[in-house]
């Protein structure tokens, strides 16, 4: 994969709820705002995020996403909120679901996203773009997959941990190749909570993500593209077990700080700045301005 630092935009994106998926996007969108105009757009027909930074007047607004994508009547910039964490806000709507639907009718439905907001803004007024996407395949997904072509994919521990990931690959992902090119830049463990240096879930994910022979990308294994932050080889793994070295806290772990930051309405960043998973968003940022995992 060519690595490159250049405009981008990138779907925050897993065929499964409960996984931290908004919490990831609007973390990774207020960490590329470190680095460059940011738009942090929600597809997402429950608006978790759009609410839970503040919006909720946006959300219930007459003037909507479907405005824009549909009708042709209004513009992103007429539905555009500025927020206090230094990226913009395309709101979701409490007509998305509507929308949905009407995509599905619509001439050349599955890439009005990327005509109507992409391609007019990405490159002139943002530099970089996250999407936080449904939790359910359709129209809206199939959007944002044409529109950035770039996804990162959320996974936490659990039974049905990998089969969250399959499922999204199998059944969003594969589909979408047959047409366009898309890129997994970052498969994205995180709600971690256990030691790793015993048979945890925590331990079977990692062990699952860091492992795996099958390819997540044309001609690349599973395994890298996990972040650095994530990333343990079967020798690490083996010296943990023998007692040879302290037991990392790989991923993205339960923090109290996450939760409450949304229940204040503000990104990590800005809720607890010295919150000692900020550089791992940070990470993920970076992975986002260079297209891909570094190794």
């Amino acid at each position: 994969m060519a690595v490159t630092d250049e405009p981008r935009a990138v779907s925050v994106v897993i065929l499964k709820g409960g996984v931290g998926k908004s919490t990831t996007s609007m973390n990774l969108a207020r960490q590329l705002a470190e680095r460059g105009r940011t738009l942090f757009a929600d597809l997402d027909p429950n608006g978790h995020a759009t609410n839970g930074l503040g919006f909720t007047d946006a959300y219930q607004s007459d003037t909507n996403l479907g405005d824009v994508i549909l009708e042709g009547n209004a513009t992103p910039n007429d539905i555009i909120r500025e927020t206090e964490h230094d990226f913009d806000l395309l709101p979701s709507s409490n007509t998305l679901e509507d929308v949905e639907k009407d995509l599905a009718g619509a001439m050349q439905g599955s890439a009005r996203v990327k005509s109507k907001i992409v391609e007019p803004l990405l490159g002139s007024e943002y530099e970089y773009m996250v999407f936080d996407c449904p939790a359910y395949p359709g129209m809206l997904n199939n959007n944002a997959l044409v529109a950035t072509g770039n996804v990162m994919i959320p996974i936490e521990p659990g039974s049905s941990a990998i089969g969250g990931y399959k499922r999204t690959m199998e059944r969003l992902i594969e589909p979408a190749r047959e047409y366009i090119d898309v890129d997994v830049l970052a498969i994205v463990p995180n709600k971690l909570e256990d030691r790793i240096d015993q048979r945890t879930e925590d331990r079977e994910l990692l062990e699952n993500l860091n492992t795996a022979s099958y390819e997540v990308n044309p001609g690349q294994p599973l395994p890298e593209v996990v972040p650095a932050f994530a990333r343990i080889t079967a020798e690490e793994f083996e010296r943990i077990d023998a007692g040879e070295c302290k037991p990392p806290k790989p991923g993205i772990r339960h923090r109290a700080a996450l939760s409450r930051s949304l229940s204040a309405e503000q990104p990590l960043q800005d809720y607890d700045p010295e919150s000692d998973q900020i550089e791992y968003y940070e990470e993920l940022a970076s992975i986002v301005a260079a297209g891909g995992v570094e190794r």
